[in-house]
């Protein structure tokens, strides 16, 4: 299957998404495992609804995140789907 041009934006995001950029690993500790950053990820894993990742976000940055590239993740437009690299972090879905 060949790519239009549109869409390899797309589906250069999504791949990015789920298994981050090789050249710049993020950091996650354990410690910002709060019950609240459980809970906003495990609904959004299991809805598959990941409009909350900005909330996510300051949920991990409240519970001592300081990880640019986990914050910007969340913060970033996107697309966003099931198996996101930074859910399944918090979920411990590596």
């Amino acid at each position: 299957m060949r790519l239009l041009s549109a869409e390899r934006p797309i589906v250069t995001n999504l791949i990015r998404d789920l298994f981050g950029n090789p050249f710049r690993p993020v950091s996650f500790s354990p410690a910002w495992r709060t019950s609240t950053v459980l809970a906003l990820a495990s609904q959004m894993y299991e809805l598959r609804d990941f409009s909350a990742l900005p909330i996510l976000a300051d949920a991990l940055q409240d519970a001592g995140s300081d990880s640019t590239g986990v914050l910007d993740h969340c913060r970033g437009a996107g697309p966003h789907a099931r198996g996101c690299r930074v859910v399944d972090l918090v979920l411990g879905k590596e």
